[in-house]
């Protein structure tokens, strides 16, 4: 995203990303004046604190304001999202014993309110077509698991 100084750690330049990023949403709002929400997600953060993880913020917040992003922290480096991805789970899925082959722990709630949090700050909208998609997963993850009947098949 930016360039910065290895003395100083300042943010002294923009990225060429940045700047075709930049770039598309002015011809976006000059095109339709819609306004495009640029966000940048930091991602496997580390649960410790450091000098290295401030710089990193400090110089993501002067980006933000020289190009018009949203940083927002993403996903810590846990074992539990590792877990997840084999088995084709989110932490947002239903997580019980059968499913994960073991009881949930407070890693696994901890990931769920991480992943919330994000979607929190990301403040998408969730409109009609959303909650009807949500429904039918639902209802779909809920039946998986049944036999098929008879009159499923062949139809009356």
């Amino acid at each position: 995203l930016g360039t910065v100084d290895p003395a100083t750690y300042a943010v002294i330049g923009e990225s060429h990303y940045a700047e075709m990023v930049r770039d598309t949403r002015r011809k976006r709002r000059q095109l339709d004046g819609a306004s495009t929400d640029w966000i940048v997600v930091r991602n496997r953060l580390s649960m410790l604190g450091s000098r290295n993880k401030q710089l990193v913020a400090d110089g993501l917040k002067q980006l933000s304001l020289r190009l018009g992003f949203r940083a927002v922290d993403g996903f810590a480096e846990r074992v539990v999202y590792r877990e997840f991805f084999p088995r084709g789970l989110t932490a947002l899925d239903d997580i019980d014993e059968a499913t994960l082959g073991t009881r949930p722990n407070l890693g696994h709630v901890t990931a769920r309110e991480e992943v919330m949090g994000l979607l929190r700050q990301l403040k998408l909208p969730l409109d009609e077509r959303g909650r009807r998609r949500a429904a039918n997963r639902a209802e779909w993850f809920s039946q998986v698991d049944k036999p098929l009947e008879v009159d499923d098949i062949i139809g009356s």
